[in-house]
C-alpha cells in the first residue's frame, strides 16, 4: 500500500537523518525543493548532490519534484510574514495564510497529483522532503494533505530526535 511521509533538514544530522527515513521504510524521497540546497556547514550533508549519494548507499531513491516547489516570488511572501512575525525560517511554527492560499491554486491545483501517485512505490514509504523542520511550516504540509484527502493516502510526519 501506498504511504506518505514528510520530512525535512532542520534539526537532522546527516546519519539521523537517514536513519529516520530507513526506519519509516522510505523507499523514494521526493525533494521539492525549488533550489536545492542549504545554507551552512551545518546541513551540507542535504545539499542535491551529497543528499542523492547518501540516500543511494541507504537504497532510497531519489526524485526532484521541482514543479510543486514554491516558486521565488512566494517563498519571498513568506519571507515577509516571517520578519513581521519576528521569527526565522527555522522557528516558523506555521505558514502565512496568503502563502498558504496561493501555493494552493497556482502550484497545487495545477498539477497532476494523480499522475505523480501512479508513479510512487507500493511496497515503501515515499517521502516529502523540504527544510523545515515541522511540516506545518512547509508547503509539504500542503501537499501531503491533498495526497491525504484526495487520493487516500497515509501521512507520517517524520521529525527529528
Amino acid at each position: 500500500m501506498r504511504r506518505i511521509a514528510t520530512v525535512g533538514v532542520y534539526g537532522f544530522t546527516a546519519g539521523a537523518f537517514i536513519e529516520t527515513l530507513t526506519g519509516a521504510g522510505v523507499g523514494l524521497l521526493l525533494d521539492l525543493r525549488q533550489r536545492r540546497g542549504v545554507r551552512g556547514p551545518e546541513y551540507a550533508w542535504a545539499n542535491s548532490a551529497r543528499l542523492q549519494e547518501a540516500l543511494a548507499a541507504a537504497g532510497i531513491g531519489y526524485r526532484h519534484v521541482k514543479e510543486l516547489a514554491p516558486t521565488t516570488e512566494l517563498r519571498q511572501l513568506q519571507y515577509r510574514e516571517d520578519d513581521r512575525q519576528g521569527v526565522g525560517k527555522r522557528n516558523r511554527v506555521e505558514l502565512a495564510p496568503e502563502y498558504a492560499e496561493r501555493y494552493t491554486r497556482e502550484i497545487l491545483d495545477p498539477f497532476d497529483l494523480g499522475a505523480l501517485v501512479a508513479q510512487l512505490p507500493s511496497d515503501s514509504a515515499t517521502a516529502l522532503f523540504c527544510v523545515e523542520r515541522d511540516p506545518e511550516a512547509c508547503h509539504r504540509s500542503l501537499v501531503a494533505a491533498r495526497l491525504r484527502v484526495e487520493h487516500g493516502l497515509p501521512v507520517t510526519d517524520l521529525r527529528p530526535g
